[in-house]
């Protein structure tokens, strides 16, 4: 940590004023002044947006629940089907908010809304690939994952517009991407509001047929995500055109820009195999869990949901350190790029780590509160608190590969995230499980050794400083 050094502040702001700024959006350049409030201004609005974004499908699941166990599993069904989506729309945020961010530090938002709209047509092409076909295909998709008649016939409308419509998640994760490589988070996280005050309000209008609105069922859930995102979509492309006051699109930067366009393309390949190997990877986890029964399967998710709802705010920290990082690259100052990541490492690893402390100690009371089944309550609360105690590896781990993503190396953390999902973690896991008879503990003390072991290279390598000359 030798490059952090001592940087000349300002006076310093009261903290409560801070939150406020944050809240509201912030005018400081953050390519200056003081780590700690440009790490406050950037982190909080960002961590509200990933709490926002996940409410979409709380809410939808909240009253899709109501209607049975068909129209959950059409839901769930359809979900998985989406993570294509969702790798491919934040492989493309991360290159996106790299180059913006890297264009903003040196001072061209000339240039950082260009990259911005070559961002936005390559989310449009690959929405019309994706969305066009999956629409007129939303039943057979169903059938060959595993769905009932039944099912397919009554979830085929919730398919057709949450996978035809794939669209609107994909521009709402790149439009937000140009706001947060530009340093105007409070923005995108503004716009998640707008997004899910509408799905909230349409959900239980369209499922139920409240008031005017027709009784759609659970086709009403998918209609009403796709209205509340696709408006946040048209806010989006309005407050980009209007202008912030660090990025504007102009009608004559609205062109085909190929050199800039390929460059994108190229690290959001990385982007997108980087959050492919994570997720598939804990596919294979799950495949040997089930082995063990139902209830390890269901103490496995309980405590995976409990422990991704807590990592949230640590993602905000690690975008806000992406950001950082690209900026202060931008703007020629790797020294205070790299104090930022080590800084809000530390921070991280306070957070999660105080986190870990409480699970250890309270785990069982922490799964009581999503199950009292007999069977599933001990191994979820095993399965919590083996995973407790790598949370200052996760902290320190998540921060360091988006501060490769940030200075646009997607490659880095693409082979880290190889080598420690599919190398170490999948294969440890099962020889753990199974030939040394540690059955589902195994599966969760293989997740702690390969997360140890992905902080471990991202440290190493970070301390290396290759990323540092990274071009984008």
């Amino acid at each position: 940590m030798e490059a952090q050094e001592i940087i000349a502040t300002p006076p310093a702001v009261p903290l409560w004023s801070s939150i406020k700024e944050a809240l509201r959006g912030s005018h400081q350049d953050f390519t200056k002044g003081s780590l700690n409030r440009a790490i406050l201004l950037l982190a909080i609005p960002m961590v509200l947006e990933m709490v926002l974004e996940s409410l979409f499908a709380v809410v939808d699941v909240f009253w899709v629940g109501r209607l049975g166990a068909d129209a959950v599993a059409t839901v769930g069904l359809t979900e998985s089907m989406l993570s294509l989506v969702f790798a491919i729309g934040l492989g493309l945020s991360l290159s996106t908010t790299a180059m913006v961010a890297r264009r903003i530090g040196e001072k061209k938002p000339v240039d950082a809304a260009v990259a911005g709209v070559q961002a936005i047509l390559i989310g449009l092409a690959m929405s019309a690939v994706i969305g066009i076909p999956c629409f007129f295909l939303a039943p057979r998709l169903l059938a060959l994952m595993g769905a009932s008649p039944q099912i397919v016939a009554s979830g085929s409308g919730y398919a057709r517009i949450a996978l035809g419509g794939s669209g609107a998640i994909m521009l709402l994760f790149l439009n937000n991407a140009i706001f947060r490589g530009a340093g105007d988070a409070a923005i995108a996280m503004r716009l998640l509001w707008v997004s899910n005050i509408i799905n909230l309000v349409l959900d239980p209008c369209l499922i139920f047929g409240w008031g005017p609105f027709p009784k759609l069922g659970v086709t009403g859930a998918a209609l009403a995500t796709f209205t509340g995102r696709s408006i946040g979509v048209l806010y989006q492309f309005y407050r980009l055109l209007r202008g912030t006051e660090r990025i504007r699109i102009l009608r004559e930067q609205i062109r085909l820009e190929l050199p800039v366009l390929l460059r994108l393309i190229r690290v959001s390949f990385t982007g997108i195999l980087q959050f492919a190997i994570a997720h598939t990877s804990w596919i294979g986890l799950v495949r040997i869990v089930s082995i063990f029964g139902s209830a390890a399967l269901a103490g496995y998710t309980i405590a995976i949901r409990i422990l991704i709802f807590i990592i949230l705010p640590s993602w905000g920290l690690s975008n806000a350190a992406a950001t950082l990082v690209g900026q202060n690259l931008g703007a020629k100052q790797p020294e205070r790029a790299e104090s930022s990541v080590w800084r809000t490492g530390f921070y991280n690893m306070l957070f999660l780590g105080a986190i870990g402390v409480f699970f250890v100690f309270f785990a069982e009371p922490a799964v009581r509160l999503f199950t009292n089944d007999p069977e599933v309550v001990p191994l979820a609360a095993s399965c919590l608190r083996i995973l407790s105690y790598g949370n200052i590896a996760y902290a320190y781990g998540m921060v360091m590969l988006q501060a490769f993503n940030g200075a646009g190396d997607t490659v880095t953390p693409t082979i880290v995230h190889f080598f420690g999902f599919w190398i170490l973690e999948i294969p440890l896991a099962y020889a753990l499980a199974i030939p040394a008879h540690m059955r589902s503990n195994g599966v969760f003390l293989s997740i702690v050794a390969a997360e140890a072991a992905i902080a471990a290279a991202g440290i190493i390598l970070f301390k290396r400083g290759r990323w540092k000359r990274q071009q984008i």
